[in-house]
């Protein structure tokens, strides 16, 4: 499986202990199977920290891994209440009892965000804010969040994205 890691520099090793915490999935290296997404990431953090340059660092996986039974993988089909909960616990800084190595779902981007302070707030319901999240364009994430699922990421190459037209 080929993953992208959007940034504004290039990622060969990741380094847990560099990843922020209070994130979607937890203290995690993110990535995702979406060349686009990762791009847009990297060009937010570009903008956001005015950065010279916004990089996508690609990685190759074997998938059949995350089906192995030898790691602790939570998987997300789709944006629900468990996966809705997951998310804000992890980003309010709670975390989840059980330790994961791999977490796939779908992306909390700042376009979702809106619907999800609505509900944070208690202003809509979790059936009313899944009804709002499913008329987004969902893109997935795996997070790494163990040495021992980093060791499993394969770097292939970086891309420098202000040299890309």
């Amino acid at each position: 499986m080929r993953l992208y890691h959007g940034s504004t520099v290039g990622v060969e090793t990741p380094d847990l202990h560099k990843c922020r915490p209070n994130t979607d999935f937890g203290q995690a290296f993110y990535t995702t199977t979406s060349f686009e997404q990762a791009a847009k990431w990297a060009k937010i953090k570009q903008r956001r920290i005015s950065a010279v340059q916004a990089v996508v660092s690609e990685f190759e996986i074997d998938e059949d891994i995350l089906y192995s039974g030898e790691y602790n993988v939570r998987f997300f089909e789709k944006a629900t209440k468990d996966w809705l909960e997951f998310v804000i616990n992890n980003r309010r800084g709670i975390p989840c009892e059980e330790k994961y190595d791999f977490v796939m779902g779908p992306v909390a981007n700042d376009s979702l965000y809106a619907t999800i302070l609505l509900y944070e707030q208690g202003v809509i319901t979790v059936d009313a804010a899944i009804e709002q999240l499913k008329t987004h364009t969902l893109f997935n994430q795996l997070s790494f969040h163990t040495e021992k699922a980093l060791a499993n990421l394969k770097y292939v190459k970086m891309i420098i994205l202000d040299n890309v037209s």
